[in-house]
């Protein structure tokens, strides 16, 4: 168990997929995104395992994940944030994002 201030240091923001690359250098299937979390945080970058959506389907799309990590080399890569999806067996990572336009760079909370 945590308690609220501790997951109130998680910071979960809104960001739109701007560009989707392949990642054959990757372990598992992933792909690397920039993500654009609006001004106060730029444009940041992601190594993320969902695969179960093309290129296509991301671009232009929200995503939440968490910016307050610190970096993480994956390979040739460095990730700057991790984009949050459920684990299902049959579609494999569900993304979680907003149902509606929320701005870039919102927080979740």
């Amino acid at each position: 168990m945590i308690d609220f201030e501790h997951f109130l240091q998680v910071d979960m923001r809104v960001g739109r997929v701007l560009a989707v690359e392949p990642f054959p250098q990757a372990r598992r299937p992933a792909w690397k995104l920039s993500i654009d979390f609006g001004p106060q945080l730029g444009v940041k970058r992601s190594s993320a395992q969902i695969t179960s959506y093309s290129a296509e389907q991301l671009i232009d799309t929200l995503v939440v994940a968490v910016v307050n990590f610190p970096p993480r080399q994956i390979g040739p890569f460095m990730s700057e944030v991790l984009v949050l999806g459920a684990y299902d067996e049959q579609l494999g990572v569900v993304l979680l994002r907003p149902d509606q336009d929320a701005q870039v760079g919102s927080r979740i909370g």
